[in-house]
């Protein structure tokens, strides 16, 4: 593959703001109007395609599959940065009635996202977030470039998965998870799927609304802390492991270091700029901030790993427990409201940028070239920057729009009202007793296969459909390599991500057209 620089080329910039222009857009529009981010990935990638079949000598370079990847990786970027990193915090104070948060939340938040996506490109390829693992949405965007770029047999295949793919989703069959199953680690998304059916069953079956009884936040509390602390262990062992990455431990820990430090200053900062000073005492004040910046901190880490292994983040879902422990702790409602916004900010760059990267990783060879790989990452790292510089404007300009209309995020509404309801009484109980077996757990399937973290994850979720299509791809998945072998996989997997690809594809114009209705 050719070396890119798209800032020193123009012509791929210009596309690169462009797509990031229309990423921030529609990651707006969509998450204002049906409360859903799609995954704008493949969009991308096919907007390239479709520029190298203009017969133009100008449009030529974008045949390359690293300028491909670009724009892929800048669209993605740009959506999911714009709807969840920056829109949805700032509509916390709006609907809160508190406006004059807006400005110091939007300047904290987007600090946050740009923290958040250059610290997994740190961390990317280290023992933590190894390149060699699922990343699920990321394999689908490469196996879909390769696919246009080699034609053959297995654009064949991926057609026929994407096909299949887009027939399941208007069946409302979730093909992403189906996909999923075929890609990522079994055991980390069987405890996903138990997690699903659990939460969808729990209550017309046995009659228990786990929700209510506060089971699955007390099982991500207790699976998150034990998933920090092996974190913690798995850059301190000296062991050499199995996995080869290109990042050693030292790399991870100055990462982390770094991320701690960062978003200490952002808590500072936010709390200055938000007048807790005159709402809170110094030592209160200084607990918000040391527990923003922690809360922070382990959101990102856990939807990263529940990403990396399964393509599902619960990045709302984990906000809202850091929100719960934030009025367990006693903070007044002003601060509540900057803690929620702030933690809600930090993940979904950080997992979106791991699928962009997933998927340059796959393109340039899975790493037979170190020196082409890093190179490649860096690229991409500019490309995914320039989306979310891009996206800052963007939703700065049009949130007053949106606002004025009364159009917010459905989950900002929640986190509003959780925040005036205040704590109810039990919370802190239900959390320490279900944190208990989400803690052993995690500790029984070590940090490989994150079994508490995912297990927590289908819980938080209520998608029986989604359980299903995991236990389904899973049983799928193991007859196919016990009758086949290896021989298997590889078709098995390219179909997989035609899958993944397809849901993508149905669930974007879906949602689309959903919101033009509206």
């Amino acid at each position: 593959m050719e070396k890119v620089n798209p800032v020193k080329q123009a012509g791929v910039a210009i596309v690169l703001i462009a797509l990031s222009v229309a990423g921030a857009i529609i990651g707006v529009q969509l998450i204002t109007t049906i409360g859903v981010t799609p995954n704008t990935s493949i969009i991308g990638a096919l907007f390239a395609m479709l520029l190298a079949r203009i017969p133009l000598q100008a449009f030529r370079r974008y045949r390359s599959i690293e300028i491909q990847n670009l724009a892929q990786t800048a669209i993605s970027s740009a959506t999911f940065g714009a709807a969840n990193s920056l829109l949805m915090p700032i509509a916390v104070p709006w609907a809160l009635g508190q406006p004059q948060l807006v400005l110091p939340m939007f300047c904290g938040v987007s600090a946050a996202m740009l923290l958040d996506a250059y610290l997994l490109y740190r961390l990317f390829d280290t023992r933590v977030f190894p390149a060699s693992n699922a990343w699920p949405p990321g394999v689908a965007a490469a196996e879909a470039i390769k696919a246009g770029d080699r034609g053959g047999r297995q654009a064949w295949l991926l057609a026929a998965g994407i096909v299949g793919g887009i027939v399941g989703s208007m069946l409302k069959i979730p093909m992403s998870a189906f996909g999923t199953a075929f890609i990522g680690n079994i055991w980390a998304l069987g405890m996903l799927g138990v997690g699903f059916l659990v939460r969808a069953y729990a209550q017309p079956v046995a009659g228990i609304d786990i929700n209510a009884l506060y089971l699955p936040h007390g099982v991500m509390v207790g699976a998150g802390l034990v998933a920090l602390i092996q974190v913690v262990m798995v850059i301190r062992s000296r062991r050499h492991d199995e996995q080869k990455v290109s990042r050693g431990g030292n790399e991870v820990k100055r990462a982390l270091g770094l991320g701690g430090v960062g978003y200490l200053i952002i808590s500072a900062l936010l709390a200055l700029a938000g007048g807790l000073w005159s709402e809170m005492s110094l030592p209160m004040l200084l607990l918000f901030v040391l527990y923003a910046a922690f809360a922070a901190f382990v959101h990102e880490l856990i939807v990263g790993i529940a990403a990396m292994h399964s393509g599902w983040f619960p990045a709302f879902a984990v906000a809202l427990i850091t929100l719960i422990v934030g009025i367990l702790i006693g903070f007044p409602p002003l601060a509540l409201c900057l803690l929620c916004g702030f933690t809600a900010a930090t993940g979904p760059a950080f997992a979106d940028m791991g699928y962009d990267l997933k998927a340059g990783f796959i393109l340039r060879g899975n790493g037979a070239d170190l020196q082409q790989e890093l190179w490649g990452r860096r690229i991409q790292l500019i490309a995914a920057m320039i989306a979310f510089l891009v996206s800052i404007p963007v939703v700065w300009f049009a949130h007053n729009l949106f606002f004025a209309e009364n159009l917010l995020p459905p989950v900002a509404r929640v986190y509003a009202k959780t925040i005036q309801a205040g704590a109810e009484p039990g919370i802190a109980g239900s959390l320490l007793m279900w944190a208990i077996p989400g803690a052993i757990i995690q500790l029984i399937g070590g940090p490989k296969r994150q079994l508490g973290v995912l297990l927590a994850t289908g819980l938080l979720i209520n998608n029986a459909m989604a359980g299903w299509a995991v236990v389904v791809g899973i049983a799928l998945r193991i007859v196919i390599i016990r009758v086949w072998g290896e021989r298997g996989r590889s078709p098995m997997e390219v179909m997989a991500a035609g899958f993944i690809a397809g849901d993508a594809l149905y669930s974007f114009f879906h949602s689309l057209f959903a919101s033009g209705k509206k």
